[in-house]
């Protein structure tokens, strides 16, 4: 087993080889939480929330009870002028024994909404309503109307309304038509991560296509036109949906995995493991439960284990091996350990084959589950002791046995290194093993602070650790005295991960170079302090008032300009808005030059928003009562 397999093989688990066969199925718990979810719905004051919450119950087999109560709350819920009010409130009202929802002027209402310009789904709702009523519902005229408002709308969810229509309503042309449509709908589906199949708009839209493609296919007599592997792309993402909790969601996850166990043509197969994950000598079994989306039975079944294959080195142990059913219905077990796998994770590819031939089952062959084979390991030929640097090997080691501690205190200074050696073994094969954790621990008795380094394995799975006392010293900060040698061995499939302290070592350290200070390095270091750019140096004074002048004499220009051709200030107007507008402009002026002289951006942007809002009024009037005037003149 190479080094770091183990990271290697975790990482297969996840990713290699997905299989397409679910593996999972609504187990208890999952129903009580949707049931959960259907109950929390209760008391209603919706529609809607009556039709899927009962519906669900039902489906799940739960009683309701005080249905007559429950009857008039769903009764009550009814908007007079609501199509889809009247379709969810009979919907629920015919699920519940002895509720008679009264039409009153819905009649009206529904067949006016059966026409050329409704949508799909206003059409369905109108024409179930009608039926759940109990009144007439021209046939007809709801496929005439369906075929327009498909023209308009051909998104799936719409198909999936007019396959439920048709089903209902449709003559055995109109099924055929439409049956043939169902291949092109659901190549519309959008495919994730290979594994899955959805359509836009999640898992209400994709569970109603389903859904009502199946409904369909039942009337026609025939299977759809749906692949396998896309059959158990969609039953993997409904699978993959069993945790939702919004009412709607839930009834149609339940609705559509219902149709799924109980429908002629294809009925997935789920293939889960409900063993642990871990097998060892004391548990050698896995265990699979092979059912239909809800759990129940598939019948008498021949589960065979094709391959199981070790996900490092891609060793097959074994090969073609029944499982043996066990005294719990759809529960079969493998004895995995019977080949004395080495530890790892494997991967056991499974198919399925029913005693009796039905063709419905699909997802039979396929399958698989991992599974990680763990072992119990010893520590051998554990070898430790102080040798100068340059020498290559430890003069009189000492031996150790797993779990005693070396008798007397190793001594060792910065001339010299401490070393170790280990084997790590499997007990039950025999077999040397490359842990993905092998620590060696030195915990100081006196601050207790810990230094860590890593035990590495040579080509023979020989573990060694080597510590040169000089060239570690700054790790250790410099800090002279005994210290605990802790060796930590660990790896996912190990059972019995070790943790031993074998020995203590006093260990003498170089004085610290006075280079160095010799503060803690976990100690709290000096605030940084972030420095700015220095602004730049200022031009001179002198260049700065020759920029100035250049800057005004336009200004004197002008002056001069008005002096020879004359200013009319008589036709000055001396209104508030004329005082009040020149004088803030004079002020933004003024402004400007403070920025020149003093101000920072911020304070002259802050200043000249202030000036800004008076500007623009008195502006605005002066500009406004000068039109005016000019209007009147020319009047």
């Amino acid at each position: 087993m190479a080094k770091g397999s183990s990271i290697l093989y975790l990482f297969a688990v996840a990713v290699v080889g997905q299989a397409l066969t679910p593996s999972t199925f609504l187990t208890t718990v999952d129903k009580d939480r949707l049931k959960a979810v259907f109950e929390a719905a209760q008391p209603y004051t919706d529609a809607a929330d009556a039709h899927y919450s009962i519906l669900g119950l039902k489906l799940l087999g739960a009683t309701i009870p005080k249905e007559q109560d429950v009857c008039k709350a769903v009764t009550s819920t009814v908007e007079a002028d609501n199509v889809a009010s009247w379709f969810h409130a009979s919907t629920a009202a015919k699920a519940l024994s002895g509720c008679k929802l009264t039409p009153g002027g819905a009649d009206k209402l529904l067949n006016a909404a059966i026409s050329d310009s409704s949508s799909v789904a206003d059409i369905y709702y109108a024409s179930f309503a009608l039926k759940n009523l109990g009144l007439s519902v021209d046939g007809k005229k709801v496929l005439a109307a369906l075929a327009e408002s498909l023209k308009k709308d051909d998104s799936p969810l719409a198909h999936s309304y007019a396959f439920r229509i048709v089903t209902s309503f449709g003559e055995k042309a109109d099924l055929t038509k439409y049956f043939d449509l169902i291949e092109d709908i659901v190549a519309q589906a959008d495919e994730v991560d290979d594994k899955y199949l959805q359509f836009e708009g999640g898992l209400s839209v994709t569970a109603s296509v389903v859904d009502s493609s199946y409904k369909l296919a039942g009337k026609v007599g025939k299977a759809p036109t749906i692949s396998e592997d896309k059959v158990l792309k969609f039953a993997n993402y409904f699978i993959s949906r069993k945790h939702v909790q919004q009412l709607k969601s839930a009834y149609s996850l339940l609705s559509v995995i219902t149709t799924f166990t109980d429908n002629k043509f294809h009925v997935p197969v789920a293939v889960t493991l409900v063993s642990p994950v871990a097998v060892s000598s004391t548990k050698p079994s896995v265990q699979v439960k092979v059912s239909n989306l809800l759990g129940g039975s598939l019948g008498k079944l021949t589960v065979t284990a094709d391959n199981a294959k070790n996900l490092g080195d891609q060793s097959v142990v074994v090969s073609k091996k029944q499982f043996k059913a066990s005294a719990q219905e759809s529960l079969y077990e493998l004895d995995i350990m019977a080949n004395k796998p080495s530890s790892g994770f494997y991967k056991v590819s499974i198919s399925v084959a029913p005693q009796k031939p039905d063709a419905s089952l699909i997802g039979t062959s396929g399958a698989s589950v991992q599974v990680k084979v763990t072992a119990q390991v010893s520590l051998e030929n554990v070898e430790i002791g102080v040798a100068d640097k340059d020498q290559g090997s430890v003069p009189k080691p000492v031996r150790v046995q797993y779990p005693q501690k070396v008798s007397t205190v190793l001594e060792a200074d910065f001339h010299q290194k401490v070393i170790m050696k280990f084997t790590v073994k499997d007990k039950l094969s025999g077999s040397t093993l490359t842990p993905h954790q092998t620590f060696v621990k030195l915990t100081s008795v006196e601050s207790k602070q810990e230094i860590i380094f890593v035990a590495e394995a040579d080509s023979s799975n020989v573990h060694k650790f080597d510590l040169n006392i000089g060239g570690s010293a700054r790790d250790f900060s410099y800090k002279s005295g005994k210290y605990n040698v802790e060796l930590i061995v660990g790896d996912a499939v190990i059972e019995n991960p070790i943790s031993w302290i074998v020995s203590d070592v006093a260990l003498t350290f170089p004085e610290q170079p006075a280079s160095q200070p010799k503060s803690d390095q976990y100690a709290k270091k000096p605030e940084i302090k972030h420095l700015f750019r220095e602004p730049e140096k200022r031009p001179s004074k002198a260049v700065s008032l020759a920029f100035t002048g250049l800057v005004l004499v336009p200004i004197l220009i002008l002056l001069g300009c008005w002096l020879k051709l004359g200013v009319n200030i008589s036709n000055f107007p001396f209104s508030l808005s004329a005082i009040g507008f020149h004088v803030c402009l004079a002020a933004i002026f003024g402004l400007y030059y403070c920025y020149w002289t003093n101000l920072n951006m911020f304070e002259t942007l802050r200043y000249l928003g202030l000036l800004g809002i008076p500007t623009f009024i008195f502006g605005n009037r002066l500009l406004s009562g000068i039109a005016a005037r000019r209007k009147g003149e020319k009047s």
